[in-house]
């Protein structure tokens, strides 16, 4: 029985002893779009960012003639050698990308399938690139030659560009460690901190490396259409 006209706006209503009069209050929360109220971790805008800014990057690259979600191939290639590149810094960890073996198998198939996909549907103009554009006539049996050569020699420059230079820079950090038990004190202080600069630089080098692997393939594969 209402005692006033304000004891309708009254708690009542309730299931199991709770209260279901505040639920309306979040009806309209649960109505509105998760974008309005939900958002992401930095790591999330960070992995966003990244992939976003390489994707416009290897976009520009390859071309407005290159196939719809190619560039995440490329991407995908970046984040895993800067993975394993970085994983290669920390103590005990094997380096898999100082190896010949991983960095050649990523790179022949890559090469092999840009080449099947170019002379098969483009040979006009995959002969064209063995002969640059300007080339005296007396000169393009010799520039076709070293065309060729160059273009058989890409997938090893690709593996023993990223293996050099991973293999070298743990091996600079090895060197320098290994002397530090022959080192006075005022030595090991100084070693310690070119020890700490080499890693700085190599992390730089983990990153650069990755991309630099990660943009030769894309360019190699924009020589194609």
């Amino acid at each position: 029985m209402m005692t006033n006209l304000f004891s309708t706006f009254d708690p009542s209503t309730n299931i199991f002893n709770l209260s279901l009069n505040w639920t309306s209050t979040f009806l309209g929360m649960m109505l509105i779009p998760s974008m309005y109220w939900l958002t992401s971790s930095r790591i999330n805008i960070m992995w966003n960012k990244l992939n976003l800014t390489l994707h416009k990057e290897f976009k520009t690259l390859l071309g407005p003639k290159s196939f719809n979600g190619m560039t995440f191939l490329f991407i995908s290639i970046f984040i895993m050698m800067m993975f394993n590149n970085f994983l290669g810094l920390f103590p005990y960890i094997f380096t898999s990308t100082s190896r010949l073996v991983l960095t050649f198998t990523i790179a022949l198939p890559l090469w092999m399938s840009f080449m099947l996909f170019g002379w098969i549907n483009h040979t006009n103009h995959m002969f064209s690139h063995l002969v640059p554009q300007g080339t005296p006539p007396a000169l393009m049996p010799f520039m076709v030659m070293i065309e060729t050569i160059s273009n058989i020699i890409r997938p090893g420059t690709l593996a023993v560009r990223l293996a050099a230079n991973m293999i070298a820079g743990h091996l600079l950090l090895t060197l320098l460690g290994n002397t530090g038990s022959s080192l006075s004190m005022n030595l090991i202080s100084m070693l310690i901190i070119g020890q700490m600069l080499l890693l700085i630089l190599e992390s730089a080098v983990a990153m650069i490396q990755a991309y630099v692997f990660s943009i030769l393939s894309t360019l190699y594969s924009s020589e194609v259409y």
